[in-house]
């Protein structure tokens, strides 16, 4: 019996019904679908010693993790991550490990302020190879040159103010800076683009670059975050640097002087630490951001977005990603360490070359014929739509999309300052004063009234002399034009502009004192008549 040539029967085709769907993926985010796809786990859990810090080795095949646990170092390596060795820094709590560039040696300092320096690569060594003294508190900030493969020097800093430059051999400090900030040292970075260039960040809400070719002679740029600094990190171009305090995470253009690119304030509490976080499939960086609300926040610092959010059941300390973005851990307030691994694809294409290489034929299975629609497939409840209606038929419209207004989305976006001067611009007095009870309940609105700049300044001015005398809006709207005039006097004296605006907000409300007394004049003669009337 002769086989039938127009139906092959070998391979054999998959059932539609059997093959994956894409809806989901299609209706996914590129970053949520990656960071979604790290199964969660506890890497430790024992003490409440609070995880410090956490940081990975920049060139080791496998992911190692060096974590600052008590009075030790703990050492994970391996895919996944295994303990692989403790080691202890003299019965002292241990800070801020940092690697050297080819991972060879691991630096961290202590509560008495002594730097130690520690073989990172040989699991059968414990024992401290350089001791660096000169800082007489904590030693919160240890960090090697990142550019240029530097491994001579590093730099520390610490709660007593010193900022130390250190020849690594030699034990010996290449400079010092005594008083280098007015408050303690809890942040530092070491600049991508240049090995000489670092960051500081300080107590005392101050922010310093500084470059070791200069020595002791000062910072080469300041500027001021605003908030307690918890943690400083450089963007990989080296020309953005990203600083955490409070709960808000500011980008600066440190090329042009230190100017502010962007702030984000996604966290409802204090952002303790700021890393890097390479995606996989894309090859493109992340900005890490881990606080004590227990949330570590996936910001695209291109598009300016907050792009993912993974929530912890802990306060969070310490963040981390592997190079090669395969691992991500977060240290907690109670001594945990949270590890979320990606699993990994298998690459078919690889598979297919080793079979063609070994002479193997290679099915290729033929196009599937298109099905006829039946009432069990989901197309077949699509059809005719896109027919036009014909007379006499009965048209059932899609609803329309709610239009959102701008002072809305922006207010998703936590950009509430962006959203009051947006609210202010339309001129409705409806919902710019619903944008301001909006920011009264998130407690934004003092720092909004603080930030805006003159022109910003005497929009809302020329607003509250519109409207702060209506008698819906009357209560709140004196009690903001009270709250402006005491933040900013001294801006309002020197333009000539927000005086005016000054004047005519005060004469409007002396108009409305004078009519309100002349109503009440009136409601003294009506009284006694409606008394009599009544009788």
């Amino acid at each position: 019996m002769a086989a039938d040539a127009s139906k092959p029967f070998f391979p054999a085709a998959p059932h539609s019904a059997l093959l994956p769907s894409r809806s989901a993926a299609a209706r996914a985010s590129l970053d949520g679908s990656y960071w979604r796809a790290f199964r969660s786990s506890e890497l430790v859990s024992g003490a409440d010693f609070p995880i410090t810090d956490l940081t990975f080795s920049p060139t080791a095949a496998s992911p190692t993790l060096a974590a600052a646990w008590s009075t030790s170092l703990h050492l994970f390596s391996g895919d996944p991550l295994q303990s692989l060795r403790r080691i202890s820094v003299a019965g002292d709590l241990a800070f801020s490990p940092s690697f050297r560039c080819d991972g060879a040696l691991l630096a961290a300092g202590d509560k008495r302020g002594v730097v130690r320096v520690f073989r990172g690569d040989k699991p059968a060594t414990g024992a401290a190879l350089r001791t660096l003294r000169a800082h007489a508190a904590e030693t919160r900030v240890v960090r090697y040159p990142v550019a240029g493969g530097d491994k001579l020097h590093l730099f520390t800093a610490g709660d007593d103010a010193l900022l130390a430059y250190w020849d690594v051999p030699s034990e010996t400090p290449v400079f010092t800076v005594p008083a280098a900030h007015r408050d303690y040292i809890r942040g530092g970075a070491a600049s991508p683009a240049d090995h000489n260039i670092f960051a500081t960040g300080s107590y005392d809400r101050s922010v310093k670059l500084w470059d070791a070719r200069t020595g002791n002679s000062g910072p080469s740029l300041s500027f001021s975050h605003g908030e307690l600094v918890e943690s400083v990190l450089f963007l990989p171009s080296g020309g953005l640097l990203a600083t955490a305090g409070g709960n808000v995470v500011k980008i600066w253009d440190v090329i042009g002087g230190g100017r502010l690119v962007h702030s984000v304030e996604s966290h409802v509490k204090t952002v303790m630490a700021l890393a890097l976080g390479k995606m996989a499939n894309t090859g493109e960086t992340r900005l890490l951001s881990a606080g004590i609300d227990g949330y570590v926040k996936s910001f695209d610092f291109g598009k300016f977005k907050i792009t993912h959010s993974l929530r912890h059941p802990q306060p969070l300390l310490s963040v981390a990603c592997s190079p090669c973005g395969s691992v991500l851990v977060a240290g907690s307030a109670k001594g945990k360490i949270y590890m979320g691994t990606r699993k990994k694809k298998a690459v078919d294409e690889e598979d297919e070359g080793k079979k063609a290489a070994s002479g193997e034929i290679v099915w290729v299975s033929p196009e599937p014929e298109k099905p006829v629609l039946m009432p069990n497939y989901y197309r077949y409840f699509l059809r005719g739509q896109n027919e036009k209606a014909k007379e006499g038929d009965l048209v059932i419209e899609k609803p329309k999309k709610v239009k959102v207004a701008e002072h809305d989305k922006l207010l998703r976006k936590f950009r509430h300052k962006d959203a009051l001067v947006s609210a202010l611009a339309k001129n409705n007095p409806r919902s710019a004063v619903a944008v301001m009870e909006e920011l009264v309940a998130r407690r934004k609105l003092v720092r909004c009234i603080g930030n805006l700049d003159t022109e910003e300044l005497g929009l809302l001015l020329e607003f509250l002399r519109r409207n702060a005398t209506l008698p819906r809006y009357a209560r709140f709207l004196l009690g903001v034009a009270n709250k402006v005039l005491e933040m900013r006097e001294e801006d309002i004296r020197s333009d000539e502009k927000l005086r005016m605006h000054i004047r005519n907000l005060k004469r409007m409300v002396a108009e409305e004192i004078q009519i309100q007394h002349t109503l009440q004049g009136i409601q003294g003669m009506i009284s006694p008549m409606l008394a009599l009337a009544t009788r």
